[in-house]
């Protein structure tokens, strides 16, 4: 397991709402927090690196865009969770995943341009995973809320 400081965890906790929409995010972060701008960049890298965080990007409605999302539940065995956990990561259109206490124990949100394309791509995850059970929980309804994980 990676550690992280206590301002790794400012860090995370700053970056995940109101991300600043300017030229220099990173040093108006910074200057909240009273680091430098290259402190704050070098300590993302290694936070990504880490795989502690996997991505920094804007958050949109899928539907609105022309794309499908669906909610996925896999049911994974201890021995199979890193790698399965990894090859989910690998894709694009993964945004979220994280483990629950759960008979089914990795959940992640799938966003891709048809159904098609999601049951395609959870049918290759299967197939390089050896997991079988996975369910495709396509979202019907829209409740837009804040997901931010406190640090």
């Amino acid at each position: 397991m990676t550690y992280i400081d206590d301002i790794d965890k400012k860090i995370i906790n700053r970056i995940q709402n109101s991300f600043p929409i300017d030229s220099r995010p990173y040093k108006i972060i910074g200057l909240e927090l009273n680091l430098s701008e290259k402190q704050i960049i070098s300590r993302i890298k290694n936070l990504k690196k880490n795989g502690i965080i996997r991505r920094i990007g804007a958050n949109f409605v899928p539907k609105k865009l022309g794309f499908y999302s669906t909610l996925c539940a896999a049911k994974v065995s201890n021995e199979k969770i890193d790698k399965f956990v990894k090859i989910v990561n690998s894709y694009s259109g993964v945004t979220h995943n994280y483990m629950r206490e759960h008979k089914y124990n990795i959940w992640f949100t799938f966003i891709a341009s048809s159904p098609d394309e999601i049951k395609k791509n959870l049918k290759e995850i299967s197939e390089k995973t050896g997991v079988a059970n996975i369910l495709n929980l396509p979202a019907t309804d829209i409740f837009k809320i804040s997901a931010q994980f406190k640090v």
